[in-house]
């Protein structure tokens, strides 16, 4: 039997998702991706990072960033045609595609992304969905990126329609609800390590590892 797995977290912003995540891969002694996929599919494609910074988890806009007209300039070796527009949809694709790739060559943990749904079909994987009270939420922002918390407020709220929007539109399920993962975890409750000892149970439990 294949022993690689994957583990896929979906997270709220100021949940400690990505500190988690780390500290789980770590744990499990598997591979990390997070922000890492922008620069592998950047890599992969030929395209200019650019384009995968602004579409980051973002759901289809038609033209990136809606730029009507932009077109390639930026691409190395002409590794698409100049008469092409670069879509949201299109980046998604090539990301996409990266994670595959990874995942069928090794264990892995990736964050957000839509790689629950993208693996959905592979045969040892665990899908977790990490959120957090919005007082939490608040206080780590602020801590971390030196905000108000009215902007640390603002910058959450933002960022739940941003990333619900993506994963709905790409998933056809919903960001966030219990029924589209395996666990879903309130960071809150025990704390970055104890989550990650509470997910690293859980993953070894369903995966018999």
């Amino acid at each position: 039997m294949d022993s690689k797995f994957v583990v896929n977290i979906g997270r709220q912003l100021g949940s400690g998702g990505r500190e988690i995540g780390e500290k789980l891969a770590a744990r499990l002694g598997i591979d990390f991706y997070d922000k890492e996929l922008i620069n592998l599919a950047s890599e992969e494609s030929g395209l200019c990072r650019e384009f995968f910074e602004k579409a980051d988890e973002k759901a289809s806009q038609g033209i990136i960033g809606g730029l009507f007209g932009m077109r390639f300039p930026f691409i190395s070796d002409g590794a698409m045609p100049a008469t092409n527009c670069l879509s949201n949809d299109a980046l998604f694709k090539v990301q996409s595609d990266v994670i595959r790739r990874l995942a069928a060559e090794k264990s892995c943990l990736f964050v957000g992304r839509c790689a629950d749904y993208i693996l959905r079909d592979h045969p040892r994987c665990v899908n977790v969905f990490i959120s957090s009270t919005t007082e939490d939420r608040i206080t780590r922002l602020c801590r971390l990126h030196s905000v108000s918390e009215s902007t640390a407020e603002e910058m959450i709220r933002k960022a739940d329609k941003k990333r619900s929007e993506y994963y709905n539109y790409y998933s056809f399920k919903t960001w966030g609800a219990a029924a589209t993962y395996h666990l879903c975890v309130d960071s809150s409750a025990l704390g970055i390590d104890g989550t990650v000892g509470y997910i690293e149970e859980f993953v070894k439990r369903k995966l018999d590892l």
